[in-house]
């Protein structure tokens, strides 16, 4: 009886996630990119220097309000979109879309930069101080003290609580579990994978976004360079064959000619959509994060995280798009998700790369767990309350769920959360352009704040 009743569900969650995820919100979410980058005069090129000199400066604003640092609140942010999207979401685009949809994720990341810029600000602006002290932020908080429309803020909060028990932990624990079975030729059972992810995650969620900011601080940059790096060993041994493979990513982004019987919808659809997934640029996740920074504007935080966009897509994803469009493993009918991937990397590197490419996924799963578990987290306690029993409450089923999650796959889980994903746009999109004319006069605002500190480091230089 109940195979039927999830049976049912799974069938109804999937029309309804064909609707939210279809091309009208594909569009909203671009569009909304493409409108903020006009109306902010495409601040996310002519500023991109200067934000990750910001991110990455070794000295980091820690005077002002906020809990966590500008580059851990980046790597917060980080942990929960590098993930499985960046391996498996890119393989999967190119496989069904065609080489092509590497473009097209790299429009996306483009313009979703001004969207994240946007959401930061609004985030930081609309903060608020719990009565434990801590930050709490995100679009539930713009909604409602931007907006006044606190139904739309119980929405978003609603969708991202279900939202982060899924693609932020269900998900995650069984990719990892799955990864570690076939790695170790099923030496390690999927129970202890969930046990110890589960007692692993335990220990960082107790110390709450202080300690999930340090070990992301800690875990993000080295997994990053790790998977970066033997990506860029893959493309170096094959070097001669980049111009060639370039060529094929631009000329099948307007043809759509290699894949998907030539249909140039589905180049675009796939590498628009999973981008998204990748980025979540617009979504209205990562100004959970941004908003818990220690941060003298707004303005500085945003483009803070705009930075993440860019390292996730432009940088991360564009590793695995070109090996493998360079070594031709998209069109290997056998293989899917992160089995194109690993067959890419072992295409030059036997072995080792295929390792590569599972310790990368292991370590992109787990980070993604912490990240959502702090999303999930904000989005419940705005629901109930703030108090710290309500805390403890979430975290102790979070973690209960990660070990459940390796044990067996939930496509139920999977696709409700995935809808749930789609569902939080909506209403966050809805908050960034009604709001717009508030990102518009804080970025005016902090680009004049940013003149007079350069004309004060101008006279303090000549003086010296």
């Amino acid at each position: 009886m109940w195979k039927s009743i999830e049976e049912s569900l799974l069938f109804w969650i999937g029309e309804i996630n064909g609707y939210v995820w279809g091309w009208p919100t594909l569009v909203l979410l671009v569009g909304t990119g493409i409108y903020l980058s006009l109306r902010l005069g495409f601040l996310q090129f002519r500023t991109l220097p200067y934000a990750l000199k910001l991110a990455f400066s070794p000295k980091q604003d820690q005077k002002s309000k906020g809990d966590i640092s500008h580059f851990q609140s980046l790597t917060t942010a980080l942990a929960a979109t590098i993930g499985t999207g960046n391996i498996a979401g890119v393989a999967t685009a190119v496989a069904t879309g065609g080489p092509g949809a590497v473009f097209w994720m790299w429009v996306t990341a483009l313009f979703g930069m001004a969207t994240k810029y946007a959401e930061a600000i609004l985030a930081v602006k609309y903060r608020i101080t719990n009565e434990k002290g801590e930050i709490s932020g995100g679009p539930m908080y713009y909604l409602e003290r931007g907006l006044g429309w606190k139904w739309l803020a119980v929405l978003f909060a609603l969708f991202g609580s279900v939202a982060a028990f899924g693609i932020g932990n269900v998900v995650q624990s069984h990719s990892v579990a799955g990864a570690l079975t076939q790695m170790s030729g099923d030496a390690i059972p999927s129970w202890a994978t969930g046990l110890t992810l589960a007692v692993l995650t335990g220990l960082v969620l107790l110390g709450g976004i202080r300690s999930i900011g340090r070990m992301t601080a800690f875990l993000v940059p080295f997994m990053a360079l790790f998977y970066v790096a033997g990506g860029l060993i893959i493309v170096a041994l094959n070097v001669d064959q980049v111009p060639a493979a370039l060529s094929l990513i631009f000329t099948d982004a307007f043809s759509g000619s290699a894949v998907a019987g030539g249909v140039l919808g589905q180049v675009i659809k796939m590498g628009v959509a999973r981008g998204l997934f990748s980025n979540e640029a617009g979504l209205g996740s990562a100004p959970i994060a941004a908003a818990a920074a220690k941060t003298d504007h707004p303005g500085r935080q945003a483009l803070v995280s705009m930075t993440g966009t860019f390292l996730d897509t432009i940088v991360v994803c564009t590793i695995t798009g070109l090996t493998i469009v360079m070594t031709g493993t998209f069109d290997q009918g056998n293989l899917e998700g992160a089995q194109i991937t690993v067959a890419a990397f072992n295409n030059v590197l036997p072995t080792i790369g295929g390792l590569i490419v599972s310790i990368g996924l292991v370590l992109f799963a787990y980070s993604t767990i912490l990240g959502w578990s702090y999303y999930g987290e904000k989005c419940f306690t705005y629901l109930f309350s703030e108090k710290t029993y309500i805390s403890i409450l979430y975290r102790s089923i979070f973690v209960i769920a990660v070990f459940f999650g390796a044990l067996q796959p939930i496509e139920l889980v999977w696709t409700l959360s995935d809808t749930m994903n789609g569902l939080m746009a909506l209403p966050n999109l809805v908050g960034l352009l009604l709001l717009s004319g508030v990102v518009a006069s804080e970025t005016r605002d902090f680009q004049e704040k940013l003149k007079l500190e350069q004309s004060q480091k101008q006279k303090q230089n000549q003086t010296a």
